[in-house]
């Protein structure tokens, strides 16, 4: 499990860091500026999760790959970033990708450190989104969790797939698996029907009416 744990983590990393340099290129940022939202976009919802349930020093600082798979994508990005534009909504898929796998795996790290169930199912979802926010706070957007369609709520209910299998003791590897594939999914109907949550109507909007 620790194993499969790891896999998720770097890969989640990989795939969060390319959103996070995606950003940086379309704004226009030199090629340190890329490298520095790559790093920031994959590992600040991991920092986040370890400070908070104690595993000091956290990983994404601990492991020079971490560093390492985040510097990769974005150099990547930065030197074929025309490659992967042609790919159908790059930073929107790298990012719902991102966003599944580190909730589950945020999820599962914190049931190992012995949180309470819905605490971490909460740790999974903060692992998920904490990336993005500071991505976009940086570049001086409304962070997307606050905005897009199924964004934290995807996140929590892959999160609360893998607390419920935990409940259940059901093999770890399967309901991560399944708690993945369940946030990603989510994400990407949001993102191709335009899934949201209510949005509360403003006074000018009804005056406009």
């Amino acid at each position: 499990m620790s194993t499969l744990l790891l896999v998720l983590d770097l890969f989640g990393t990989f795939v969060f860091a390319l959103s996070g340099a995606l950003v940086a290129v379309r704004r226009g940022l030199d090629l340190f500026g890329v490298l520095v939202l790559a790093f920031a976009a994959s590992s600040a919802g991991g920092i986040a999760r370890d400070l908070l349930i104690g595993a000091t020093p956290p990983a994404a600082i601990e492991d020079w790959r971490y560093l390492g798979v985040s510097l990769l994508a974005g150099l990547l990005t930065f030197y074929r970033h025309a490659d992967i534009e042609r790919m159908r909504n790059p930073m929107q898929l790298s990012d719902a990708a991102g966003l599944a796998l580190f909730a589950v795996a945020g999820a599962q790290k914190a049931l190992a450190y012995g949180l309470p169930p819905g605490m971490a199912a909460l740790l999974g979802m903060l692992t998920g989104i904490g990336g993005g926010m500071l991505r976009d706070v940086l570049v001086s957007e409304i962070p997307t969790v606050l905005r897009a369609e199924l964004y934290a709520v995807a996140a929590l209910a892959g999160a609360g797939v893998v607390v419920l299998g935990d409940l259940l003791h059901m093999p770890p590897a399967a309901t991560t698996l399944t708690g993945a594939g369940l946030c990603f999914g989510l994400r990407y109907m949001a993102i191709r029907y335009g899934w949201r949550l209510p949005v509360a109507q403003s006074t000018d909007q009804g005056r406009q009416r």
